[in-house]
């Protein structure tokens, strides 16, 4: 990957949708250019779909947490596999240090979220977590 596909692909963080020649202008390449390189992204597996994003703001009421979780031995692919398939859990990221796994936790309420944090616990091999709620969201 090289300057081009860094700055093609930071176009595409702000707008995904954004059309080929628009892509082009901004990035001062023919428009061939964009789309060899896109299918050349998308085929080696760097761009692996395309997503939308909604504004923090869309849903008022919910109620978001980062949890941080030790897993104890080689057991982490179990966990992860039981967590995938946990509705309240947004996204999962593996971890270097103290922590293993950090959780992107999203529910309808605290008592929710509480309930979210306890089944987590309860999980088999897990042997602690940290869970703080995220209370305000600023754009860098």
């Amino acid at each position: 990957m090289d300057d081009l596909d860094r700055r093609l692909i930071a176009q595409l963080r702000v707008d995904a949708r954004a059309p080929i020649a628009t892509l082009a202008k901004r990035l001062g390449v023919a428009r061939g250019t964009v789309q060899n390189r896109l299918a050349r992204l998308e085929a080696d597996g760097t761009i692996a779909g395309y997503t939308v994003r909604l504004k923090p703001q869309t849903d008022v009421d919910q109620v978001s947490g980062i949890m941080t979780i030790a897993v104890e031995g080689n057991q982490l692919e179990r966990i992860v596999r039981t967590l995938r398939g946990d509705p309240a859990v947004a996204a999962l990221h593996s971890t270097n240090g103290r922590w293993d796994l950090v959780a992107e936790l999203r529910t309808d309420s605290l008592e929710a979220i509480d309930e979210v944090i306890n089944r987590i616990r309860s999980i088999e091999n897990i042997t602690r977590t940290e869970t703080s709620l995220l209370l305000s969201s600023y754009k860098l």
